[in-house]
This record gives C-alpha cells, structure tokens and sequence, in this order.
C-alpha cells in the first residue's frame, strides 16, 4: 500500500488521467471508435523531442553553457538574471520541465542549498515563471503546445501571431520583477570542466533538428519516429530510459478521458454553451484545478477556435501549483533542500503566479 501511495503522490497528474479514464469506460464501453482518440502524431513528436533532449543533457550541452554564463555573472541580480533567462529560453526548445530539471538543481547549487534562502526562493519562483512563459512561445515549449498545434492545424505563422505580443509584454514583466533581486555580490561555486560528448551531442542535434521538422510538416512522423529509435541505439541506449513516459501515458489516459466524455450528449452539451467567445477564460480557469495540459486535451473536443484555447491554456499555466507541471517540478526540488521553507515559498509563488494570471487576464479582456 505504501508503494501505491508514493506513487499516487509523485504522479498525481497521471493518477487523475487515470482514473478519468476507467471512469469513463464505464460509460462509453471500449468500440471501435477508441481508436480514433489516440492523437498518434503527438504521441511520436513527444516521444522523440524527449530522446533527442535526454541525449544532449547526457552529452553535457547544458552544463557548459551554464558554467559560461556564470562566469561573466557578477552578483545575485546577475545570477539569478542569467539563470532566469536560461530557462527562459531553453524552454522555447527542450519544454519547460526539462529547463527547470536542468537549471534548478544548479541555482540550489550556486545559492548553497540553503532553503531559507529568500533571494534562492525567489530566484527559483522566477525560473519557473520564465520557464512556463518561454515555453508558451513555441509549438514544442510546452506538451499542450504541441497538442493544440496539431489538433487544429496550426501554422508556425499562426501560432507566433497567437503567442508572440503576449510574451513579450511577459517578458518585460520578468525583467522588472528580477530588480527584486538584491545587487550584492556572491560566490559562485566552480564548476566541474566535463568535456562535451562530441558524438551523442552531434547526433541528438540532428535528431532534434529532424523533431522540430516533423512538428512544422516536413518530414513525416514515422521517419521521426524511426530516427528517434536508430540514434538512442546507436548512440547510447540509456536515452530511452530517460523519456518521459509517465507523460505520454498522461496524454493516452486523457485522450480516452476526452474522447469518451465528448460522446456524452450532457456534457457536450455544457461545454458547448460555456465555451462559445470565453474560451479563454474557461480553459485558463480550469487549468488552475487540473493542470494546463489536461485541460487542453479535454476542451478542445468543445471548440473549433485553437488559437483561444491556446491562448487560455498557456495563461493558465500561472496560478496554483497545479495549473503548469512545471511549477511542481520546481517545487519538489526546492522542498528536499536543507531548511526548506515551503509556507514561505508558496507565498512568493503565488504573489507571483495570481499576479501574472490576474494581468494577463485582465490583459486579454481590454487590450490584446
């Protein structure tokens, strides 16, 4: 029982997915028509884009460019600027959870792991926030990006029309908020000179280069597919192991979670009332309970407009804990170092996060 109960605990997301799921099985009995829930080109995409991810983290990309940036940081202000950024931009690439696996762990270790830390807390609050914002403003930044891109048949034109002026007024915000920052100096600890592994990192280049060909149509996903496999084997085999799987069943879950509801006349029915000109705000509103990506795999069998799904989605990724699993992620690392001060956390975390939501929002309702 207690190996359940871990479980439940450290997959709270894939449990609900779960559970959704065999609920409604119940409901709608497994026929023909399963099948044609399965979105097997995210499927792939996710798949593919997490192997080529893993094998350049293996192959030491991150940590050298890290250690070069800290070198030129002067102070925490500077520090925690660089590191900011770093997840900022890197989410636009390898997804937001991986930019904070990647750039957390190093803030806890250039702050000294010391959990009561307020500028470590507010500097990890921030990363996060830039993580799930960077992230908003590409199709692979973000799992439900990715989605919502190939649900509607996005363009990458429309998707930066979409995305593009809400993240660069987001970004000015960020840019303020790290003032907070005191500018004294600090020590940065010296990093370990690993040399890159030339061939893994030569290798999962490509074989990102071929994902991010897949995602905007060029090439077809079986060959993305295929690739992700041949390279894993022929480069190092422990980069399968480090896919997300547990995310990608999320999605199989929520895919039958969707599928099965949208064929239920009363709930089709009440969502297709609700949404009409606020899907916005419902799918931003409903992130905040169930977590962004889910609730954009379960609205978009109600609304035929992408674009405002997307929009909602990625906003409401702001908010609670809950509503980006990024934001848990963040929170699980700070939470296991030393004198970690999680009520003080959460309120940092949630000044911020309700901040850039209420704007946001607010935002969208008068101006964008």
């Amino acid at each position: 029982m207690s190996k359940i109960t871990a479980f439940i605990r450290s997959q709270p997301v894939l449990t609900a997915a779960f559970a959704a799921a065999v609920i409604t099985v119940f409901l709608i009995p497994p026929d023909r028509e399963y099948l044609s829930y399965i979105n097997f080109s995210v499927l792939i995409e996710l798949f593919s884009l997490m192997t080529a991810i893993a094998g350049l983290r293996t192959a030491g990309i991150f940590e050298k460019m890290t250690a070069f940036l800290l070198k030129k940081a002067g102070n925490i202000r500077t520090i925690g600027a660089a590191l900011t950024l770093l997840c900022f931009f890197s989410a636009m690439a390898v997804t937001n959870d991986v930019a904070l696996l990647t750039f957390v762990p190093l803030t806890l270790l250039v702050f000294g792991g010391k959990g009561d830390d307020k500028e470590l807390i507010l500097t990890i609050v921030l990363e996060t926030a830039a993580a799930n914002l960077g992230g908003m403003l590409t199709p692979v930044g973000n799992p439900q990006n990715l989605f919502i891109y190939e649900k509607y048949g996005l363009t990458a034109g429309e998707f930066a029309q979409t995305m593009l002026p809400t993240g660069g007024i987001c970004l000015a915000v960020m840019l303020l908020l790290l003032l907070l920052l005191p500018a004294k100096k600090a020590a940065v600890p010296e990093q370990e000179n690993t040399p890159i592994v030339k061939k893994t990192a030569i290798a999962c280049s490509v074989l990102f280069l071929v994902c991010l060909l897949t995602v905007f149509k060029v090439v077809p996903d079986i060959l993305c597919l295929a690739a992700a496999v041949i390279t894993a084997l022929a480069v190092d085999r422990k980069m399968l192991a480090k896919v997300d799987y547990s995310l990608i069943a999320t999605f199989v879950f929520f895919f039958v979670f969707v599928g099965n509801i949208a064929r239920i006349d009363a709930v089709r029915e009440f969502f297709s009332e609700i949404l009409p000109g606020k899907e916005i705000i419902v799918s931003a509103l409903l992130s905040q309970v169930i977590s962004n990506v889910p609730a954009a795999v379960m609205l978009s069998g109600f609304t035929g407009k992408g674009t405002e799904l997307l929009l909602g989605v990625n906003i409401g990724g702001f908010g609670t804990l809950i509503a980006s699993l990024a934001s848990l992620i963040s929170f699980q690392l700070y939470r296991k170092t030393e004198n970690a001060q999680s009520g003080r956390y959460m309120l940092v975390f949630s000044a911020v996060n309700f901040g850039m939501l209420i704007f946001l929002l607010i935002l969208h309702s008068f101006v964008l």
